[in-house]
């Protein structure tokens, strides 16, 4: 059995793991420095993915520059507006990193796309970044979908079976109807606009599309454009640190800086109940792996 990390060996870690980990990048984003030869340790030039580095004493850099690790992570949760697209850089475009006024350099983890609204994450944390957008880590995303004809029971249970999209067949997920032309479904995979090609599929259209529910962190109440740090005990769930996430501004709680929004707001809302139309999915999932979900 194994116990120790495979991407460390004593000191020395993976170079693309320790800049995530860092938090100055994403770990593809890493991985995509080191091949393109941006990266440099001890002043030598690595292109080679497996280099392990002893971060105590190796001198990291990139295009030049001396990579200083920023140890403190914030973790942000956005009610993401129609018309924002989730791209750090897009000419013409209104980018959802001007909706946040933090001074870190954060991400999207995953993207919604422009149309779609609701909950979307952001952080400075590499490592989380990687683990929620990697599709083998199988968490879940609740989305509520609005169509513009009445949808039947047998469409539902079509999409919670799985239909063929982009040369394959969609995962089971989980669909709950909330009404003739509503419901939510639960997903754990993402491919490019997903949601929008199965309601195609069976022969509805789209018109209006929100995440709720990335995990357990909730959208709840979130006013449309605003934001809010994670609760400690959030960010405890979902990276499974017990006792070691970093708060925002040292000793801060995260809950008590959060912008335009209630105590009940910052502890995250409990979603509404459910109609009683419920579709299950099955219980074995294939480990087939998906890009990072644009619905």
């Amino acid at each position: 059995m194994q116990t120790t990390d495979p991407e460390t060996s004593e000191n020395r870690i993976r170079l693309q793991k320790w800049l995530s980990e860092a938090g100055i990048c994403s770990r593809r984003t890493g991985e995509a420095w080191i091949r393109a030869g941006r990266v440099s340790v001890n002043r030598r030039v690595v292109t080679e993915l497996g280099t392990r580095i002893d971060p105590e004493r190796d001198r990291i850099e990139i295009d030049g520059n001396l990579v200083r690790p920023r140890r403190k992570f914030v973790y942000i949760a956005l009610n993401k507006p129609a018309g924002y697209v989730t791209s750090l850089k897009q000419p013409g475009e209104k980018l959802v990193r001007d909706l946040v006024s933090v001074p870190e350099r954060i991400y999207p983890i995953g993207r919604l796309d422009k149309a779609s609204t609701g909950l979307l994450l952001m952080t400075n944390d590499g490592d989380l970044h990687h683990r929620l957008s990697h599709p083998s880590f199988d968490h879940e995303k609740e989305y509520r979908v609005v169509v513009s004809e009445p949808i039947s029971d047998a469409a539902l249970k079509r999409l919670a079976e799985g239909v063929p999209i982009l040369g394959g067949m969609t995962r089971p997920a989980d669909v709950k109807r909330l009404s003739d032309r509503s419901f939510r479904i639960v997903l754990k995979e993402g491919r490019n606009r997903q949601i929008r090609r199965m309601l195609e599929t069976v022969g509805h259209r789209v018109v209006s599309l929100q995440r709720i529910r990335i995990a357990n962190i909730v959208l709840g109440s979130l006013p449309e454009g605003k934001w809010r740090y994670l609760t400690k005990t959030e960010i405890e769930r979902l990276t499974g640190w017990k006792g070691s996430a970093t708060l925002p501004n040292g000793s801060m709680s995260p809950s008590s800086r959060a912008s335009t929004r209630s105590p009940k707001q910052a502890a995250g809302c409990t979603p509404q109940p459910e109609a009683p139309t419920h579709v299950r999915r099955r219980d074995h999932f294939p480990k087939n792996e998906r890009k990072p979900e644009t619905p």
